[in-house]
Order: structure tokens, then sequence, then C-alpha cells
């Protein structure tokens, strides 16, 4: 609270009238960065329920790619300020009147929204030099034949693995809801 307080050439007490602590200081932050998720429920409403979860866990991630320290911060506490309620509640709204039962409506939006705070959490901009495609390639085919034959086609850019996994979620929940 310290550090700033003196960028913003202000004092700590300062600080303290506004905010509980650090903590809370993070947490609104976060939301207010949340907040930037920009889809309006009356668009949610009309769109197919894959589309719409697909719009909502997209504008989510291009959020975490605009500000990739957030991510890193939402995966010690999720905060529940007004925008991170107002986006799971269009979400729910979403998948319940798409005939989702209640308890897989909860499980759908959590584990949607963890996976695009997992993907959010690999956005720093040193994570390209963490796999390298020379790493793929020089590996020794004796003891990884499998890495070596598929070595051309990696690594994957986190927008493709983002994308195919978001796939696959929404997917397995269509064939989930329309099973039970």
């Amino acid at each position: 609270m310290r550090t700033l307080a003196q960028r913003l050439e202000s004092g700590t007490a300062t600080l303290y009238r506004h905010f509980e602590g650090r903590a809370d200081l993070i947490a609104r932050v976060v939301d207010a960065v949340m907040g930037e998720v920009d889809i309006d429920a009356l668009d949610l409403r009309g769109m197919p329920w894959q589309q719409a979860c697909e719009a909502l866990a997209r504008s989510m991630f291009d959020v975490l790619r605009r500000h990739p320290q957030v991510a890193l911060v939402m995966v010690d506490r999720i905060p529940a300020g007004p925008n991170m309620l107002m986006l799971r509640e269009r979400s729910l709204a979403v998948l319940l009147a798409a005939g989702f039962p209640a308890d897989l409506a909860v499980l759908a939006w959590a584990t949607l929204a963890r996976y695009v705070l997992g993907f959010g959490s690999q956005l720093s901009p040193d994570r390209a030099a963490n796999d390298p495609p020379a790493a793929w390639a020089a590996v020794d085919s004796a003891h990884f034949p499998a890495s070596l034959a598929v070595a051309e086609h990696a690594p994957v850019s986190l927008e493709r693995e983002f994308s195919f996994g978001l796939e696959l979620l929404i997917s397995g929940l269509a064939h989930r809801v329309n099973r039970g």
C-alpha cells in the first residue's frame, strides 16, 4: 500500500480511507478489469447457448490478454464484486434458459470460468520462450519417439489450444445437457 500511495503521490492513510486493505484494493481492481467483459445480456439471450458460452469465454480471455497479471491474482482468490457477479448472472441465465438443470448450470459456469482463468494465467509475455519449436525437434528419438513424431505440429499456440479446448468443453456440455 505504501508503494501505491507513493506512486499516486498520496499517503497510505488516504488509501485506507477508501480500501480496507491490500486484499480489498486488489479485489476491486480485478473486478473493475473484469467489468471490461463487454457482452450485453440481450445479445446473449438472442444467441444459442453454445454461441453465448463461447462469446463469454472469448470476451473474458480477451480481457485477461489485455491485463495478463490479473489472472495470476485471480488464481488465489476470485473476487465477488459487482462486475463478476453480473458476469456470473448472465452466464447462468443463458444456461438455465437453455434447459440446463440448476446443478449442471452451476458446474458448467464454474468449469467455463476456471478454464478461461487457467489459460489466462499463462498469458505472461515470456511464455512463448518456454516452449520453442527447436526444443521439440531436438528431442532424443530413442527416449521420446512420440514427441519427435509430432514435432512439426508443435508447439501449439495458446490461442489454438484455447479454441480447441473451448470447443471440446462446449460440445461436452451439449452432450451432457441433451442426455439429461
